[in-house]
C-alpha cells in the first residue's frame, strides 16, 4: 500500500490487470451478491431527482421494488444503497437482447435524458473505496465472477486503474489520477 494525498492505495490497483468482459459474465456483479451498489448522501439526492427519467428505462420489478423501497436504502449499518428486487438484482438493472445485465441509470444517461452516468461505487468497480476519518482506502476488490475480466485484462496489458480511469478522476480529481499514474510508471521501471 501506499499514500497518495488523502487516500491509502492497494498496490493491487496498479499490479492487477483488468478489463470487464459482458460477454463472458453477462454483467453479473449487478446482479449477484447480497447488497445494492453504494452511494453516498449526494447521490441519494440525485437519485431521487432522475428517477422520473430513469423509470422508462427500468423493468417492471425494478420500478415495484424501487417504488416499495425508495430509490435507495439505509442499511441496518446505516449504509446507503440502491435497492434490491426480491433480495437478488439491483432495482436498477436491466437486460439486453442477449441477457447482459445493464443499468438503466447509464442507459438514460447514454440516450441523454440524464446527466449522470451512475452511482461512483459503479462506474469504479473492481475498485472499491472506504471512507475513513483521516483518510480513504483505494482497494482492488477480487470476485469470482470477474475472473474472465482480469483474464481479458491480462491479455490486453490493461491494468486496473488505467481500465477505471474516468471513474477514478470523476472520484479524486485529474491531479490524483496523474499522481497515480506517475507512481504506477515508476514502479514498473523497476
Amino acid at each position: 500500500m501506499f499514500q497518495l494525498g488523502k487516500t491509502i492505495v492497494s498496490e493491487d490497483v496498479i499490479d492487477k490487470d483488468f478489463v470487464c468482459n459482458l460477454n463472458a459474465c453477462k454483467g453479473a456483479c449487478c446482479i449477484d451478491g447480497d447488497a445494492g451498489a453504494p452511494l453516498n448522501i449526494e447521490e441519494t439526492k440525485i437519485l431521487e431527482n432522475i428517477y422520473p427519467k430513469v423509470k422508462p428505462f427500468l423493468r417492471p420489478e425494478g420500478i415495484k421494488a424501487i417504488e416499495q423501497q425508495g430509490t435507495f436504502i439505509t442499511t441496518e449499518d446505516n449504509e446507503l444503497e440502491t435497492p434490491l428486487i426480491n433480495g437478488a438484482d439491483c432495482a436498477y438493472v436491466i437486460f439486453d437482447e442477449n441477457k447482459t445485465a445493464l443499468c438503466a441509470i447509464e442507459e438514460a444517461y447514454n440516450q441523454g435524458e440524464v446527466n449522470w452516468k451512475k452511482p461512483v461505487s459503479c462506474h469504479l468497480y473492481p475498485i472499491r473505496v472506504q471512507n475513513y476519518t483521516e483518510f480513504s482506502a483505494v482497494n482492488y476488490h477480487k470476485w469470482q465472477i470477474c475472473d474472465d475480466a482480469c483474464q481479458l485484462g491480462e491479455e490486453l496489458g490493461v491494468p486496473v486503474y488505467k481500465f477505471v480511469k474516468e471513474a477514478l478522476i470523476r472520484k479524486f480529481g485529474a491531479d490524483w489520477y496523474n499522481e497515480l499514474d506517475k507512481i504506477a510508471q515508476e514502479k514498473n521501471k523497476k
